[in-house]
């Protein structure tokens, strides 16, 4: 078994408040849920309105699998125009660590 984490800094565009922070933030986690079936959600930078953490998780018994559901994730999240992707860590864990 084996389980590959993302961790996404993001910086948000035009974004004046909380509010807006959800409204950005919320449809990047729902899309990661639903087109590639990972657990995601907001993990850190909750109290700033410009700053957000993605953090995601998923498991699968062969890392060829595991390597291209966090590459498509990653693609996922670059190519969203209204953040800017600051830094992306990967790791990946087998259960012999």
């Amino acid at each position: 078994m084996y389980v590959g984490t993302l961790s996404f800094d993001l910086l948000l565009g035009d974004v004046h408040s909380l509010k807006e922070k959800r409204s950005l933030v919320r449809p990047i986690v729902a899309e990661l849920q639903r087109k590639y079936a990972v657990s995601a959600a907001e993990t850190g930078n909750q109290d700033l309105h410009r700053r957000a953490e993605i953090g995601l998780a998923v498991v699968s018994g062969d890392t060829g699998h595991l390597a291209e559901v966090l590459d498509h994730c990653e693609r996922l999240v670059a190519g969203r125009p209204e953040v800017e992707l600051l830094s992306v860590r990967r790791r990946l864990h087998s259960d012999e660590d």
